[in-house]
C-alpha cells in the first residue's frame, strides 16, 4: 500500500524547550498550550472537532496555492501562500531559542512574521482563543499596539504592529509592508518590535543550525534524522528535565478507538528512549538533565517509583474528561491527566539505570557519575530486584489486568546488569559482585518464565501464549543472544502473527478495548532491528526506507500508522516514533568511510 496523499496529521512543530505549537501547512495555528507544554491550550481547534476555535491563522483572500517547510535544519516553518491574481506572503513562525550570556534564552512565546512577496495581497488574521480546555474567550481589551485577551486563569497577549482594529473585527486589509505578532505573556514587549523579531529569528536560526552542525551523524537518511533530532529535542522541558511523550492529548490510537490519551507529561520509560536516541548522536545535554529530573523523584522511602510525571514532577495527574473538546475530527473523548501514573510498571526502575549508565562511562560530559549518583541508582536496583517478577500492568499500560511481564523482567534484569557494571567501573568491587548476582538470579527467572515452548517464542507474560512485540529488545538489552534459537524462533513467530504487508502490530490479542487495529510505529523499528542483528540487512532496509514514506510533509511521525489508508493516528509527534527512526537509522546507516572509501 503507498503512503496517502493526506497524511491525517500533517502538522508542524515550533517549540524552545519551554513551549512548542502545532501549525497546519496553511500556516494556521491549531494546538498550543501555554505556557508549558501540558498548560491548558489557549489555541485548541485540533481537537474541536468542527468548531472553529482556538486558533490563529492569516487567511489570503482568493488564496490556490501554499508551500509550507522547515528552514533547513531548525523548527521555524516558512509558509508561502499564492493567490489567483499571482499575490503572495510569506508567514515564518517560530519559538525563540537563542544563547543569550550565560543562558539559554526560551521564553514561552510565538512569533509570527507576515510578508508580502508579490502584488497587493489582501489578507484577514483571525485571532481565536481559547480557555478552561476548549471554551471560546469573550474577553479581550486593546492597547496602543496589543490585544490582551483573558478568560479563567488565562491572560494573553498579543503584541503586534498590525492594525488592531482589524484583527479585533477579522477586517480584511491590503498588506503593503511586513507585519510582526509576538504570542505571549501578559506583559510589555521590551523593545522594538520588528528589529527585535528579526534578530530573535537570526539568532534561533543561528542556534539551532549551531546545535546541528554538532551533531554526530552517520552517512545515510541524515534529513530525516536531523528533523528527528530535532524534534526530540523539543520534547525536553529544560526547566525541570523532564521529557515528554508527546505534545497533544486524546488523538485516538484509530478512529472510534476510544484510545485516547493524555501524552503531555513525562513517562520515564520514553524518556529513556529519546535520551539514548539522542546521546546515539552526541546530544548528551538532555541526558544531564533527565538525570537532574529523576533526581527529585528517588528516594529508598518511597514505595514505589510511578511510571510517569508531570514536567513538574508534584503536580497531579489527575485523569477527567474535557467536556468543551469534541475530539480530533469529532472523535472524542479528550482526556485531561493519565490514570496511568498510579499504575505498577516495573521495567520503569530499569529505563531510569540504563538511561543514567552513560553518565559513568561517557568521557564527553563535563561531569560524570559519582559514588552519589550510583548509590541512587542503587536504589531503583533494590526495587527492581523486589518487584521484577510481581504483577504490572506492563509496557502497554493495561487498565485490566497484571502479570508478570516479559519485557519488565527484562528491563529489571537489565538495570540490575548495568549497576554491576557501573559499580566495576568506580571500583566497588563487593556491590559488582553483588548486582551480578542479583541480575543472574532475575535472569534465570526470566528465560525459564517467559519461554513458551508449544508456541515457540518467548511470550508477553509468565505463562501466557501471547505474543508481544517488546519482546524484540531482548537482545538489545544483552538478555540473549541474536544467535540464540529461541530468539530466532521469536522473531519468525513475531513476523507470523504480527507483521501485517510491512506493519508491525504491537500485540494481536484482546486487551481492555478489543484487538489493536493501527501498527505502533515503534515496533516495526524494533523488528527491523532483530532482522538486522540476525543478518536480514536488506529485508532490514526495505522496511526502514518504507516507514519514512509515512512521515509527513514536514518529516514528523504519530504513534500509530493506520493499516488500511496509511495515515498517521495517535499523539503526535511522537518521541517513541521519532526516537525509533534515529536509533534505527543510525543502525542501518552506511559509514563514511564505506561511502567514500569502500565505493
Amino acid at each position: 500500500m503507498q503512503p496517502p496523499k493526506d497524511y491525517g496529521l500533517d502538522l508542524a512543530i515550533i517549540g524552545n524547550g519551554r513551549t512548542a505549537a502545532l501549525l497546519e501547512p496553511s500556516s494556521r495555528i491549531t494546538w498550543w498550550c501555554f505556557p508549558r507544554f501540558d498548560s491548558n491550550p489557549v489555541f485548541s481547534r485540533l481537537l474541536a472537532g468542527d468548531e472553529e476555535k482556538g486558533f490563529t491563522e492569516v487567511a489570503l483572500e482568493g488564496a490556490k496555492d501554499f508551500n509550507s517547510q522547515y528552514l533547513r535544519n531548525t523548527p521555524i516553518v516558512v509558509t508561502e501562500i499564492t493567490d489567483e491574481s499571482g499575490g503572495s506572503i510569506r508567514v515564518t513562525d517560530f519559538a525563540p531559542r537563542f544563547q543569550n550570556l550565560d543562558r539559554i534564552y526560551r521564553a514561552p512565546q510565538l512569533i509570527r512574521i507576515i510578508e508580502p512577496t508579490a502584488g497587493l495581497p489582501r489578507i484577514t488574521i483571525r485571532f481565536r482563543p481559547t480557555y478552561n480546555y476548549g471554551i471560546p474567550v469573550q474577553n479581550h481589551a486593546l492597547g496602543s499596539n496589543h490585544i490582551r485577551y483573558w478568560g479563567g486563569e488565562m491572560q494573553l497577549r498579543l503584541t503586534t504592529d498590525a492594525p488592531l482594529s482589524y484583527i479585533e473585527r477579522e477586517s480584511t486589509f491590503v498588506l503593503t509592508r511586513p507585519i510582526y505578532m509576538v504570542f505571549g505573556a501578559d506583559e510589555p514587549f521590551p523593545a522594538a518590535l520588528g528589529p527585535t523579531c528579526r534578530d530573535f529569528l537570526d539568532r534561533t536560526r543561528d542556534y539551532w543550525l549551531e546545535w546541528v552542525r554538532r551533531l554526530n551523524l552517520s552517512y545515510d537518511w541524515q534529513d530525516a534524522i536531523i528533523r528527528a533530532a530535532i524534534t526530540l529535542k523539543l520534547s525536553n522541558f529544560e526547566e525541570t528535565g523532564g521529557i515528554i511523550a508527546a505534545h497533544t492529548t486524546s488523538i485516538p490510537e484509530s478512529p472510534h478507538s476510544q484510545r485516547n490519551w493524555d501524552y503531555r507529561f513525562c513517562w520515564l520509560r520514553d524518556a529513556y528512549f529519546v535520551v539514548k536516541a539522542l546521546n546515539r548522536i552526541g546530544s548528551t545535554r538532555t541526558m544531564e538533565d533527565f538525570i537532574f529530573f529523576i533526581l527529585n523523584l528517588v528516594s529508598e522511602e518511597a514505595e514505589m517509583i510511578r511510571p510517569v510525571y508531570s514536567i513538574v514532577s508534584s503536580d497531579p495527574m489527575d485523569e477527567r474528561v474535557a467536556e468543551n473538546l469534541k475530539g480530533y475530527r469529532g472523535d472524542g473523548p479528550v482526556r485531561i491527566g493519565n490514570a496511568a501514573a498510579e499504575q505498577a510498571q516495573h521495567d520503569t526502575y530499569g529505563s531510569v539505570i540504563l538511561a543514567a549508565m552513560p553518565m559513568f562511562f561517557d568521557r564527553r560530559l563535563p561531569q560524570m557519575g559519582d559514588e552519589a549518583l550510583f548509590k541512587l541508582l542503587e536504589v531503583l536496583g533494590r526495587k527492581a530486584e523486589r518487584l521484577a517478577l510481581t504483577p504490572d500492568a506492563g509496557i502497554w499500560e493495561y487498565r485490566g489486568r497484571q502479570r508478570i511481564h516479559t519485557h519488565s523482567v527484562a528491563m529489571c534484569w537489565a538495570g540490575c546488569n548495568r549497576l554491576a557494571a557501573i559499580a566495576q567501573r568506580l571500583g566497588f568491587l563487593d556491590r559488582a559482585e553483588y548486582w551480578n548476582g542479583v541480575a543472574d538470579r532475575l535472569h534465570a527467572a526470566m528465560i525459564e518464565g517467559a519461554w513458551n515452548s508449544k508456541r515457540g517464542a518467548f511470550t508477553a507474560a509468565f505463562g501466557s501464549e501471547d505474543l508481544d512485540a517488546s519482546v524484540l529488545l531482548l537482545h538489545e538489552l544483552g538478555a540473549v543472544e541474536a544467535d540464540d534459537p529461541r530468539f530466532v524462533s521469536t522473531v519468525a513467530a513475531m513476523e507470523r502473527e504480527l507483521l501485517r504487508g510491512n506493519h508491525v502490530m504491537r500485540y494481536a490479542s484482546p486487551d481492555d478495548f478489543g484487538v489493536p487495529e493501527g501498527e505502533f510505529l515503534i515496533c516495526r523499528f524494533w523488528l527491523i532491528d532483530a532482522w538486522w542483528s540476525l543478518g536480514r540487512k536488506e529485508e532490514a532496509r526495505d522496511l526502514f526506507v518504507d516507514a519514512l514514506k509515512y512521515s509527513n510533509r514536514y518529516g514528523l511521525l504519530a504513534e500509530h500508522i493506520h493499516m488500511q489508508n496509511g495515515q498517521l493516528w495517535g499523539n503526535f509527534p511522537q518521541t517513541y516514533s521519532m526516537a525509533g527512526l534515529v536509533l534505527t537509522a543510525m543502525r542501518l546507516s552506511r559509514s563514511w568511510e564505506d561511502r567514500y572509501w569502500r565505493g
